[in-house]
């Protein structure tokens, strides 16, 4: 397992539907801040700055799951605790656990892959194997 980083969230009255939950797509669009916050507290520089050195262009999404446990409302500040539940060739899932305090709200997992732009076809992009020093920085 890697290092645990946690993202703060406010939640905003525009977060939620007529019912004042927090709209399900929300919790997702969190759960993506928190994978790049994750890299930026492990010390990785921001991806502009990193495809400038490496050529590095981000983790881009391949696959989401998300388990929904309970609700949130607007006024309340929630916690996104975020880590890296498995490192393979290509790519990495980053675990996330919404919380509320000690209460978990929801769960989600995403695999992404490091890419650069692809060599032949700028306007693609193509996964890179894990950069050894990134990974050692997640450690």
């Amino acid at each position: 397992m890697s290092k645990t980083v946690i993202y703060e969230v406010e939640v905003m009255f525009g977060d939620c539907d007529p019912a004042g939950i927090v709209f399900f797509p929300n919790f997702s669009k969190w759960m993506d801040a928190a994978s790049l916050n994750f890299f930026i507290q492990c010390g990785i520089p921001p991806w502009r700055e990193l495809s400038k050195t490496t050529g590095i262009i981000g983790t881009p999404l391949l696959e989401i799951q998300t388990r929904f446990i309970r609700p949130a409302t607007y006024g309340e500040r929630l916690q996104v605790y975020t880590g890296i539940q498995e490192w393979r060739e290509k790519v990495f899932v980053h675990r996330h656990q919404v919380k509320r305090g000690d209460t978990v709200l929801c769960e989600g997992t995403e695999v992404r892959a490091f890419c650069i732009r692809h060599p032949d076809d700028p306007s693609r992009i193509k996964a890179i194997p894990v950069p050894h020093d990134i990974k050692t920085r997640c450690l």
